[in-house]
């Protein structure tokens, strides 16, 4: 199988580990390409990172290299940097090892360095994974055939689009218990099936994932939700048991029936898992997580139509209220920042105001325009819609609100501001916020154009100020 050496001699990230083969090769240790970078390479995608495994020990790789970071010296890993076109470029080299007991389910107690690259690949997760690549028979004529070194039969698997344990699956998953959310990553990711007795490995260990960190569980569950392979890793998550332990919440949306005149799609995990099939690769996972809960208060507030009652359907009053506080929960657990945490929220809070945006004043529709990132909010709203009714409208009238819309009438400079109100003889108080509020929607809604009107109707609504400064007030 050849390969286009030529866009890789335009990848900084490949020529750089290509240097660093050769200087391992050159002090007289093997060097191979290894783990995702290889798999890629055979299924026709450009990798975006190059992993290095190397019989050359921790401290010979510091040694041979002027910048390296010992991100895991103890597990023998090493990240060696370069700079290219003020790029940072952080590769990381592994020296070949052989895995002790693991006890926490995530780490080996202690690891021997080896010189046998089999050795080293058959400790490794995956088939898929488990391939190594020499770079330099590579380089010679782009031939992926001769250069890869497959002990573990990861090519025939990636041939039949099979994701497979190397050895035993309950004992891979066993050493480190996050396998199994990578497992369903890969597989949705890379469309592939999962092996059964793999998956059937998962299944059974479902229940242990609770010992891998939040932290490290979000970032899995954030890559499925961006990969642009969403719904299938979900429905795998489901499938495998780990869904119940790693967002238990989420379960919960399944047989929650819904209006079919709204909802004709079907029950609310249905509709969730439509939301997800269409996200994009690469989109924000503030947006991607947005989709996963906007609707997850509806379970807690289910209500069946009332019998007898002409015209009444399914109904779910305060599910906004109660999914932003089961989100808070949420993304709280999970430990995310409060920036993306606070996002997220705003998305669940307002998903359900485009109901009412025709009817807006214009006051409250400039302010909801002018929400951060309002562009989540319109895709978080489009997917809404698409993955039910499918009415636009809504979706049309805010998205023109907000590319056409002038940027001084949607953020205008105040008519008046708290020194202002001082200046007239205001004193400063809680009912500033609530004068402020009433002059800016009075601006917004055009109905003062000067300073002078806008005093003068505060005046009106909130009556005269106890002390006033006569040059400022004569108006």
């Amino acid at each position: 199988m050849q390969a286009d050496l030529e866009p890789l001699h335009a990848n900084p990230h490949y020529c750089y580990a290509l240097s660093i083969a050769r200087t391992l090769c050159k002090a007289g240790h093997s060097a191979y390409f290894a783990g995702g970078c290889v798999r890629d390479l055979l299924l026709g995608i450009e990798p975006k990172d190059f992993d290095v495994a190397t019989s050359a020990t921790p401290d010979e790789v510091i040694a041979m290299f002027p910048r390296t970071q010992s991100v895991g010296a103890h597990f023998g890993v090493v990240l060696v940097v370069d700079t290219h076109d003020e790029e940072t470029i952080a590769t990381e080299i592994a020296t070949f090892r052989n895995d002790g007991i693991y006890t926490d389910g995530r780490r080996p107690e202690a690891v021997r360095f080896s010189n046998d690259p089999h050795e080293d690949v058959i400790r490794r997760d995956f088939t898929i994974n488990g391939m190594l690549l020499d770079p330099l028979a590579f380089e010679v004529d782009g031939d992926l055939d001769a250069a890869v070194h497959d002990y573990v039969g990861g090519r025939e698997d990636l041939g039949k689009r099979l994701l497979r344990s190397i050895g035993k699956p309950g004992t891979r998953f066993a050493e480190d218990k996050l396998r199994m959310l990578r497992a369903i990553r890969f597989a949705a990711r890379l469309e592939l099936e999962i092996d059964p007795a793999t998956f059937e490995a998962i299944q059974k260990q479902a229940g242990s994932i609770v010992k891998v960190s939040t932290e490290r569980i979000e970032q899995e569950l954030t890559r499925m939700l961006t990969e642009g392979h969403a719904r299938r890793a979900f429905e795998l998550l489901d499938a495998s048991g780990l869904l119940a332990y790693v967002l238990p919440e989420a379960t919960k949306l399944k047989d929650v029936q819904q209006s079919p005149e709204y909802h004709p799609e079907g029950d609310v995990w249905m509709h969730t898992m439509l939301l997800l099939e269409k996200l994009p690769a690469g989109c924000s996972s503030t947006l991607a997580w947005g989709a996963l809960l906007h609707d997850i208060g509806k379970p807690a507030t289910f209500t069946s139509p009332k019998p007898g009652v002409a015209g009444d359907r399914i109904r779910f009053n305060g599910h906004v209220e109660v999914g932003v506080r089961i989100a808070e929960i949420v993304l709280h657990r999970l430990r995310f920042s409060n920036e993306d945490a606070s996002q997220i929220v705003a998305l669940i809070r307002n998903h359900m105001r485009f109901g009412d945006i025709m009817n807006m004043r214009q006051a409250t529709l400039k302010r909801f325009v002018r929400l951060p990132q309002f562009e989540e909010h319109l895709a978080l709203h489009k997917l809404d819609c698409t993955s039910s009714h499918g009415d636009l409208r809504l979706y049309d009238f805010a998205k023109k609100h907000y590319e056409e819309d002038p940027a001084e009438e949607v953020r205008p400079k105040p008519f008046v501001n708290g020194r202002d109100l001082i200046l007239a003889g205001y004193r400063p108080g809680m009912q500033f916020k609530e004068m402020l509020e009433t002059a800016e929607d009075a601006q917004l809604d055009g109905v003062v154009k000067t300073r002078e009107q806008t005093l003068k109707l505060l005046r009106e609504r909130f009556g005269a100020p106890p002390q006033a400064f006569t040059s400022l007030t004569s108006a």
